[in-house]
């Protein structure tokens, strides 16, 4: 129903940006060809087209979600105020601002939730993995992502001897005193121990 997108490649042949899986599932019913659009794009153009056609998938991980957004507002500040293939460059760079507000209509999301999203991808790849999981839920995790890599890599410590995850009020002071530089991991152990609000209703 819907051609891949491909560019030429230097080297020869095609690189496949867009339809990769519709390429698999070519190959798995023994198709010798499928239909793809050709068409020349540099390196931003083709990440836009990539990251839009993953953005189309049902079940996206916020992980996926996470990066996929960051690639596209990176590709959109790198390529000017252009948002489609068929305008002329524009000479002046997008401010991030701009360009989130661009992506957020696109994607059907606030600005704000977008800018959420992107914090993810600041987590280390173990507290990532837990929220694609759903052990940790997205708005502490989006509050834990300010917490520096070593103060992360001590929290999955406190979490397990805790055995408990934080709740967005725990992970809120995690944060707090992370910025006040006295997050150590007595200080995750003890706030971690807490009774959750929701223990105590």
């Amino acid at each position: 129903l819907v051609p891949a997108i491909a560019r030429p490649d230097p080297d020869g042949g095609y690189e496949l940006i867009a339809g990769h899986r519709r390429h698999h599932a070519s190959e798995l019913a023994g198709k010798e060809t499928m239909p793809v659009i050709v068409r020349d794009l540099d390196d931003d153009a083709a990440t836009i087209i990539m990251v839009d056609s993953n953005l189309q998938r049902e079940e996206l991980l916020p992980s996926e979600r996470a990066f996929a957004y960051k690639m596209k507002l990176e590709a959109m500040k790198h390529q000017g105020a252009r948002t489609d293939l068929t305008s002329t460059q524009v000479g002046r760079k997008l401010e991030n601002r701009e360009s989130r507000e661009i992506l957020a209509e696109q994607v059907g999301q606030s600005r704000n939730q977008i800018s959420r999203f992107i914090r993810l991808t600041e987590l280390i790849p173990t507290l990532l993995d837990m929220v694609d999981e759903r052990k940790i839920a997205f708005n502490p995790a989006v509050e834990l992502s300010y917490l520096k890599k070593e103060e992360q890599t001590l929290l999955l410590e406190a979490m397990d001897s805790e055995q408990a995850t934080p709740s967005l009020s725990q992970a809120q002071r995690l944060k707090k005193f992370s910025q006040q530089k006295m997050l150590s991991l007595d200080v995750m152990r003890a706030v971690m121990s807490e009774e959750k609000k929701t223990d105590l209703d």
